[in-house]
């Protein structure tokens, strides 16, 4: 993240990572072109970090988090976890270091198996990464769900028996059974009540400093990324335009983009008075994005040279990068 880290304290490094998706037509399926999905995109989270990856929807954070998985192959880039490149695995080699990561998905009920119960579930992934002896996995689903606010005694029931809230328990406690290092968090509370958001981040937290765990964390809500990040990297058609501490990303942003997410987002008190920027036209298409900075077709300051030229990384002072030409004041 920034030039403090120390290089035995990172558990993750992504560098230039690419995922490009084909466009087929035709009879024989001619490639045409490429949905620039996540490009040249990096990053590092270190032990016990929580890193929120934000932005709006179809920017390619869901994207970013299961290429990192390895769920979708990339086209170029490396993740280097705990120093190796998970890329390069294959096979056996794969499914062993799957269990030092692993993903919470954004909706509990369509992730969760209908015909099976939820402790069949959890125990599925003891057995896979043969965990424990068979005749005590029931016993440590037991302990794992009691663990993430479930009753032992819900060992027996169906997905359809829970509330959203529940069923998102349990896929945390899914994903918590192989003691993983790393958990990618897919928009975990965006399908919840508020009052179930704020119960299953304090208990993600709560997780994280009991395991020593590492997230990322992709939202869409700031409100959410302020109470659980470290820190923010905010992505805007498949790049991030700003990356850095969230303290000083919320109080000071840099990037056009931020300032206009953050001017959005809604504040408790209701006498407080907040300039709202309203960004102008839609999100070009990432089949073809704008040449120059991505972002200068919606940006209020823009400047020709933002439209000829790519924009760069420019690294501050505090730790933060910012991909801009002419970075806020």
């Amino acid at each position: 993240m920034n030039g403090q880290q120390k290089l035995e304290e990172i558990l993750l490094e992504v560098k230039n990572l690419k995922k490009y998706f084909p466009i087929k037509s035709g009879i024989i399926a001619r490639t045409e072109a490429f949905v620039h999905a996540v490009d040249n995109v990096s990053f590092t989270i270190s032990r016990g970090e929580t890193l929120g990856l934000v932005g709006e929807s179809g920017c390619g954070k869901s994207t970013t988090g299961r290429a990192i998985l390895s769920l979708l192959g990339a086209c170029e880039g490396e993740v280097l976890f705990e120093g190796q490149d998970i890329l390069k695995l294959k096979g056996e080699a794969m499914r062993k270091k799957r269990k030092d990561m692993q993903l919470i998905f954004q909706d509990p009920y369509s992730s969760l198996n209908p015909r099976m119960t939820v402790g069949s579930i959890v125990q599925e992934a003891l057995t896979i990464h043969n965990l424990g002896k068979k005749e005590e996995r029931p016993a440590m689903v037991k302990q794992l769900l009691e663990e993430v606010g479930l009753k032992s005694e819900h060992y027996g029931r169906y997905p359809h028996e829970f509330s959203g809230g529940q069923r998102q328990r349990v896929g945390i406690a899914r994903a918590l059974a192989v003691k993983p290092k790393l958990i990618v968090a897919d928009e975990p509370v965006s399908s919840l009540d508020v009052s179930v958001q704020a119960q299953v981040i304090n208990l993600l937290k709560d997780l994280q400093k009991k395991y020593d765990l590492s997230y990322l964390f992709i939202s869409h809500d700031l409100n959410v990324v302020e109470h659980i990040c470290q820190n923010v990297a905010v992505m805007y058609l498949g790049q991030i335009v700003e990356m850095g501490k969230k303290e000083l990303v919320y109080a000071n942003p840099k990037h056009p983009y931020t300032e206009a997410l953050l001017s959005a987002t809604p504040i408790a008190d209701p006498d407080a008075k907040k300039r709202r920027i309203i960004l102008q036209g839609d999100v070009p298409s990432p089949v073809n994005p704008p040449q120059g900075c991505r972002f200068h077709t919606r940006c209020q300051y823009v400047k020709d040279l933002c439209k000829k030229e790519k924009s760069q990384p420019i690294d501050f002072d505090d730790g933060r990068k910012v991909m801009c030409h002419y970075p806020l004041k």
